[in-house]
């Protein structure tokens, strides 16, 4: 994400200042190595989250995962997001180790939420700090997560002070799956508390609905409405209607889901990114992660509510209109030769990126067929739980993409100063690309990513109520 001279931000930063696979791998001793080999990429991968999650063992046991490796250059920052994930993917492992660990971060959070240096109305800010580091400037940040006077270590090198609606429905959302497989009222308390939040800050009588973004650093609330975070919402609150017996959640749940159907395009089959005025939608870019989670949250098998089997086209719409390959012999890839990855990138504007011209000062060029491996994980995700003809096949292939990547890309990196596990962890994108939303991703191994590849390959939907 980030080079040697300074920073570039994810789309969390923004409010801070195919078809199938051969036979042979499902069927007799083909299909077994296929499998032993998954086990093997799942356990590297969990390997790097606990990693990352251990890079500071001298500052404290009340601890965060880094989300990239050093060599993004945003130090120690744990974005609160990647947090939530690495949450869902250690319960995902169904371990003691896995449960123990999820629970620590779950722990964390709630500390962040108990002791912000400011606020006390359930808010997460964007991220925080987890170690030391010398920031760009020469500036020192001496302190773990947890500061010497014991308020938790807001990310404000990088303006990540603000808060998302999505981002804090994902602490929401990891957080009830703790308050479920544990049955400790605390979780579920601090996930009533964020919801409170959204509804107070985040609700709005504009003529699309939904709730908004959020607040910036300076608590100014923010104009935009998001598909992505009234997704988030409708599993949320369905998740505290279930969980609490308050009937209010499901109001709150068919405001969300209301919104998110508004944004559907059926002469093309998918859906819009929301909109900046709560008037007017927003047409362009179209980004993955709308049309991939919006099946997660609505269209689950296991879904009660009504859903228009219309809407999974979403995801025939991101296989083929996102679908990109990359490899050596693209303009700006960064691949090493001899190497090919296929999935699907950003959004429809990462297609026709302009390649002259960095993503941001001292950035590489952006290659328009980069991988974007955490959306790829959305899809291969997304299709398993559809289970169509072919989609199993389809998100096979998208998997073995994405261990592959897993081997080969990100060698050497390290996290808190420290040497990753070979072959762990996977990196946000096979080489550089544009977002469209004015940021980029680059081969740096990432949490989130990760996360969203131990998901779908352990077949758990984060977004089922």
């Amino acid at each position: 994400m980030v080079g040697r001279r300074g920073p570039v931000f994810s789309r969390r930063s923004l409010i801070g200042a195919g078809v199938g696979v051969g036979a042979a791998v499902f069927a007799g001793a083909g299909f077994g190595v296929a499998h032993a080999a998954g086990s093997s990429a799942r356990r590297r991968g969990h390997g790097f989250l606990a990693a990352a999650m251990d890079g500071y063992p001298d500052h404290g046991s009340v601890r965060l995962t880094q989300s990239y490796s050093d060599q993004a250059g945003l130090f120690s920052t744990a974005f609160t997001y990647d947090n939530a994930l690495a949450v869902l993917a250690h319960l995902a492992t169904r371990t003691t180790d896995g449960r123990a660990r999820a629970v620590v971060l779950g722990d964390a959070l709630l500390y962040a939420q108990e002791h912000d240096p400011v606020y006390d109305d359930g808010r997460l800010r964007q991220a925080y700090n987890v170690g030391p580091y010398t920031f760009f400037d020469g500036s020192l940040q001496p302190d773990g997560f947890v500061r010497a006077d014991g308020t938790a270590n807001v990310g404000t090198q990088f303006g990540f002070t603000g808060t998302a609606v999505g981002d804090m429905a994902w602490a929401a959302v990891a957080l009830s799956a703790l308050a479920r497989r544990t049955g400790a009222r605390r979780f579920l308390d601090g996930a009533v508390r964020i919801g409170a939040w959204i509804e107070r800050i985040g609700r709005t009588d504009e003529p699309l609905g939904g709730y908004k973004f959020g607040v910036n650093g300076a608590n100014e609330k923010l104009p935009f409405t998001s598909t992505e975070h009234n997704t988030d919402l409708v599993c949320l609150f369905g998740r505290l209607a279930l969980l609490t017996g308050d009937r209010v959640w499901r109001e709150r749940r068919a405001r969300a889901e209301a919104f998110v159907k508004k944004m559907w395009e059926p002469a093309g089959g998918f859906f819009y990114t929301g909109t900046n005025d709560g008037v007017t939608v927003n047409k362009s870019p179209i980004p993955e992660d709308t049309q991939t989670w919006t099946h997660l949250a609505l269209g689950s098998r296991s879904e009660s509510h009504s859903y228009s089997r219309s809407y999974s086209r979403a995801l025939d719409w991101a296989a083929a209109e996102l679908a990109v390959l990359d490899h050596a012999d693209r303009r700006n890839s960064t691949v090493p030769a001899g190497q090919t990855y296929e999935g699907v990138t950003f959004s429809s504007a990462s297609l026709v990126a302009n390649e002259d011209a960095p993503i941001a000062e001292f950035q590489p060029k952006p290659d328009r067929n980069g991988v974007w491996f955490e959306g790829t994980a959305h899809l291969a995700l997304a299709l398993r739980d559809r289970n169509g003809r072919g989609d199993e096949a389809s998100a096979r292939r998208l998997l073995t993409s994405i261990e592959r990547a897993q081997d080969l890309l990100g060698a050497g990196q390290t996290v808190g100063g420290r040497a990753l596990p070979e072959r762990s962890g996977v990196v946000s994108a096979s080489s550089p690309l544009d977002t469209g939303f004015g940021f980029g991703y680059y081969p740096y191994r990432h949490a989130g990513a990760t996360a969203w590849y131990l998901l779908a390959a352990t077949r758990t939907n984060p977004l089922q109520a």
